[in-house]
């Protein structure tokens, strides 16, 4: 069956948070840190490199100290725009000004079973029912690991690739793979499915997201893994998530501060590692509860949430934005519509090239299907807002008004006809019922779930290419789940 286009968010319009100078004196906080402070990469490999490049490095404490001009080096290494390649390439996804892509969330370990309204772990075939839906939305220009292939071991990550291109024809971003070993085989996976080494580097069918540990600490190995990837060119995002007032300053400023030497640290090793490695920039900061330290991610003063966009394009990256990610339990509440509800508006408008975030619930916790439906009609929302607006003799209209005269009516008129069905687009909230009255939007949309899962089933991979994963998860199986 035909699916949707994908349908990006485009405009022309920008959104400034934060000037010249206060880019300038964040990066410069920037620098301050990683050569006076530095960053810990507890990796004898990371080390090795960082020493041969004439960082300061203690092996004991495992801190780097990164000289200013070595950091400028290195980041005039680092590719402002490349393309992502997608299982079918009429989705490959190139890199562009005013151009944002968006996904799902992720990586999600709990599953309200769309059959028994049970809520459970999460399996491998989860994993699938969400890639298949994110391939049929057009909100949706490639896939994340929405929720973790529990049921698999310590190869999960490696069975959310097997089973996502099952079921996902975009590009797919893993946000579980860690360490050499799984690393490694993620990347002959991929290597087989795109053919060669060239074609691999070429048109990376995947790419991996790697978070750091704030305050100032990598993660061995997530910066190990990612390492293995760049040698294969296969795009990593560098991610923190600072939290203000615990693991970074109670200030914006400062917690920018800390999440941005993370994400400059790490892309330095990558580039030193591996010149030209493309690297997404992305600083997920959130806020702790004074009163019981709890986790926040929306309080009602959250200016800084798409000042990290700038940062990015200021060190000459691209960024990966967040939105949607609320802490409401429930699908339907009116907070999980009112935390996100800006959101897919400003981190377009701050010009972010890819974002995640549509469909989990319970701070990125908890998969409710149809959310997936609620969250794509809020994003559509942002995505009209930003269409330019058709300003033309027809749109204008102005001898229909003649015609109709004051005090008429246009209902009767062609040009009316022509444009009626067109000019209102119905969200879930202006779904009809039978009798001709609003249907509640959390029924309609587990009705749109459905029938996804019941229609769309996208082409998986050749036999001989899905042979070849087969043998390659049995390998890796056979090595790391034993």
């Amino acid at each position: 069956m035909d699916r949707p286009p994908i349908e990006p968010m485009r405009t022309s319009r920008k959104l400034s948070f934060l000037d010249g100078q206060q880019l300038k004196d964040l990066q410069e906080a920037t620098f301050q840190i990683l050569e006076n402070t530095g960053v810990q990469f507890p990796s004898d490999k990371a080390l090795d490199i960082f020493t041969e490049h004439g960082a300061i490095v203690d092996r004991d404490s495992r801190i780097v100290k990164i000289p200013r001009d070595l950091v400028i080096r290195a980041m005039g290494k680092v590719p402002r725009y490349f393309t992502l390649g997608a299982r079918n390439p009429e989705f490959d996804l190139i890199l562009q000004d005013g151009v944002s892509y968006f996904t799902n969330d992720g990586c999600g370990h709990n599953v309200v079973d769309f059959k028994t309204g049970e809520k459970r772990a999460s399996t491998k075939k989860d994993v699938g029912m969400a890639a298949r839906i994110n391939d049929y939305l057009s909100s949706m220009a490639f896939s994340w690991t929405m929720v973790s292939a529990q049921d698999c071991g310590l190869t999960s990550p490696l069975h959310e690739i097997d089973v996502t291109w099952r079921n996902n024809t975009k590009h797919y971003q893993s946000v579980t793979m860690m360490g050499e070993k799984i690393c490694r085989y993620g990347v002959e996976m991929a290597t087989v499915l795109r053919g060669s080494e060239e074609e691999l580097r070429n048109r990376p069918p995947i790419s991996l997201i790697v978070c750091t540990i704030a305050p100032l600490v990598q993660d061995k190995e997530a910066i190990e893994g990612a390492l293995i990837l760049g040698e294969k060119g296969i795009p990593i995002v560098v991610m923190s998530m600072p939290t203000m007032g615990t693991t970074a300053p109670a200030t914006y400023a400062g917690a920018l501060a800390v999440g941005d030497a993370e994400v400059i640290s790490a892309t330095v090793l990558m580039q030193l590692a591996n010149p030209g490695t493309p690297v997404f920039h992305s600083i997920f900061h959130a806020w702790a509860d004074p009163r019981t330290a709890a986790y926040v991610g929306y309080p009602l003063d959250s200016r800084a949430r798409y000042a990290p966009v700038e940062i990015a394009h200021h060190w000459g990256m691209p960024s990966l934005g967040g939105a949607f990610g609320t802490e409401a339990s429930e699908p339907d509440s009116w907070r999980s519509a009112a935390e996100i509800a800006t959101d897919p508006l400003l981190v377009a408008l701050a010009g972010a090239e890819i974002v995640t975030g549509i469909g989990l619930r319970d701070t990125y916790t908890t998969l409710y299907p149809e959310s997936f439906i609620l969250d794509d009609d809020i994003y559509h929302s942002a995505r009209f807002s930003l269409l330019d607006m058709d300003v033309n003799p027809d749109t204008l209209a102005v001898d229909v008004i003649a015609t109709v005269k004051p005090g008429g009516h246009f209902l009767s008129q062609k040009h009316t006809r022509k444009n009626m069905r067109t000019s209102m687009v119905r969200g879930v909230i202006h779904q009809l019922d039978k009798s001709g009255k609003y249907r509640d939007p959390s029924e309609y949309a587990r009705e749109r779930v459905q029938w996804i899962l019941d229609n769309h089933h996208p082409e998986p991979p050749d036999e001989d290419v899905q042979k070849e994963i087969d043998r390659i998860l049995k390998t890796a199986d056979k090595e790391l789940n034993s």
